[in-house]
């Protein structure tokens, strides 16, 4: 027996300060691809520097990545004004209205948690964008932020916790790891 979900789109939320997130709506994207689902791919934040994991889904049929981010805000490398960030928010959160009435079954919002906290979008606008969504589309929201308003718009919401991360100790990004 098929659950009433089947046929209707949902919203996902991934947050939290542990690592996983990006992952856990990339593994959703391959797992959709292999249903024969297609799924779109919008980074906020996320600097320009193509990821290990750009190079293999633009291989995968059905799932697209776009990238508005300049890089994480408040970085200590960070020297790109704040009016530039939000440009940048700003195109990406285009791209969702757009991708709202495009051919896709899935569509992650890589890091809108961020972009929300940071103020580069507004919290109303992304709820409003949110619910006008198709009934059948499925929406993930990742971000380490938790905003308890996007928790309440959300169907299934998981929390990445940290309990140790390399980072404390002072280790960078790892290459197909981190990125």
């Amino acid at each position: 027996m098929k659950s009433k979900y089947a046929e209707k789109g949902i919203i996902i939320s991934y947050f939290g300060d542990g690592k996983g997130k990006t992952t856990a709506a990339l593994g959703l994207a391959l797992r959709a691809a292999g249903a024969g689902k297609k799924t779109k791919i919008i980074q906020f934040i996320k600097g320009r520097r193509q990821s290990a994991e750009e190079k293999v889904v633009e291989k995968i049929p059905g799932v697209k990545i776009e990238k508005y981010g300049l890089g994480f805000i408040g970085h200590p490398k960070d020297e790109i004004p704040l009016t530039k960030h939000i440009k940048a928010a700003k195109l990406g959160l285009k791209a969702v209205k757009t991708a709202l009435n495009s051919q896709i079954d899935i569509l992650v919002l890589d890091e809108i948690n961020w972009a929300v906290s940071k103020k580069l979008i507004s919290l109303e606008e992304i709820i409003e964008t949110i619910k006008s969504k198709p009934a059948s589309l499925t929406i993930v929201l990742t971000g380490r932020p938790k905003i308890s308003k996007l928790i309440e718009l959300s169907d299934l919401v998981t929390e990445m916790k940290k309990i140790k991360h390399l980072y404390d100790k002072g280790v960078k990004a790892i290459e197909g790891v981190d990125y």
